[in-house]
């Protein structure tokens, strides 16, 4: 039976808008997470870099304005609100104002493709929190599926890789190796990622099936999946190899070219300007390789056709489009698990 919805909440992590935001952005963040205030400063110069400003936001009510256009032309009178977990506008303020509206039940959309603690069960976690926040009133929120695999993802991410491999001088075109980064957890976050029935590495086990069709879409035979942007203390285990350690090994066997595609990101935000457009072209430079990065897909006008499909599967009992044999979950109500104990937050180093 299709479900019912007043509006659509598109969800995000946030970030922050000027200088002076940066570290209580960062504090939020990692609050709880007894993270050394020596860390956060240097993470600051990060956005330092860039003026103080994320770039998220702005990317965000991109992709706002193109889901509204979509709804808009398919005729569904759907108001679009942007709520956030770590800066402004915070997810319980947006929530509040939807109850305000008149909003009874919402779909959400959540800027995170994949499943595990980060990228799912922490969305369920802001979702029950803003209706707490807000009371009886609060609407009831239902969080979109995982889409990591989605036709319209693949294609976008396949077509941005092509696009790279053109950047490349001619002459090293067709001896390039095609690597895809997405977002580092520590391993035992990965481990715990997913129902407890699959056995975890729900999370690293989509990154690469996307990886792997995107790969084939694009018309490459192999390719390599490694890490980027992690942080914590240096004793836990995160997942690896890091981009910039795995740019040396290649360099090592004589490879002078390669095509970076940041297949766990939906948009250019920080983590992607700073560790892949500043850090890893700088260390491929340095080694003399030739290097391009493929788009995200944020700003192609497929992106906000996935989220309309996503909404139809709900409204009007749609088919799921899916490409892979990966398993993915993540559609709920009000913030309850996709199952107990799934995605069990990873405990946090004393």
């Amino acid at each position: 039976m299709a479900a019912q919805a007043d509006a659509l909440l598109l969800l995000s992590f946030g970030g922050p808008e000027r200088p002076e935001d940066v570290m209580p952005f960062l504090e939020n963040v990692t609050r709880g997470r007894n993270v050394p205030r020596e860390r956060l400063l240097a993470v600051a110069e990060h956005y330092h870099h860039f003026g103080g400003r994320s770039p998220i936001n702005e990317l965000n009510l991109a992709i706002i304005a193109a889901v509204e256009a979509e709804l808009a032309a398919a005729g569904l009178e759907l108001p679009v609100y942007f709520g956030n977990r770590n800066w402004h506008p915070m997810v319980e303020d947006t929530v509040r104002r939807m109850a305000a509206d008149g909003v009874r039940s919402a779909l959400v959309f959540p800027t995170s493709a994949w499943g595990g603690y980060s990228g799912c069960l922490q969305y369920h976690e802001d979702i029950a929190r803003a209706r707490g926040a807000v009371g009886d009133s609060a609407p009831r929120l239902l969080k979109l599926r995982q889409y990591f695999d989605h036709p319209l993802l693949i294609a976008a991410f396949a077509d941005a890789v092509e696009t790279a491999v053109a950047e490349l001088p001619a002459d090293r075109r067709d001896r390039a190796r095609l690597v895809f980064t997405a977002h580092s957890v520590p391993v035992a976050a990965d481990g715990t990622a997913g129902p407890p029935a699959l056995g975890g590495h729900l999370y690293s086990r989509q990154v690469t099936e996307a990886a792997r069709l995107c790969a084939e879409a694009a018309g490459f035979a192999d390719f390599d999946v490694v890490w980027q942007s992690r942080s914590g203390p240096p004793h836990i285990p995160w997942l690896e190899p890091d981009i910039v350690d795995h740019l040396d090994a290649l360099s090592g066997k004589g490879i002078d070219a390669v095509v970076v595609c940041p297949i766990g990101f939906v948009s250019d935000h920080l983590e992607v300007i700073w560790d892949l457009d500043n850090e890893a072209e700088e260390r491929a430079r340095e080694l003399g390789m030739a290097f391009a990065r493929a788009g995200t897909p944020g700003a192609d006008p497929r992106f906000a056709q996935l989220v309309l499909e996503l909404i139809d599967e709900h409204l009007a009992a749609a088919p799921a489009r899916k490409l892979g044999t990966v398993p993915g979950f993540g559609s709920t109500a009000d913030g309850t698990p996709c199952a107990v104990g799934c995605c069990a937050p990873p405990r946090r180093p004393s």
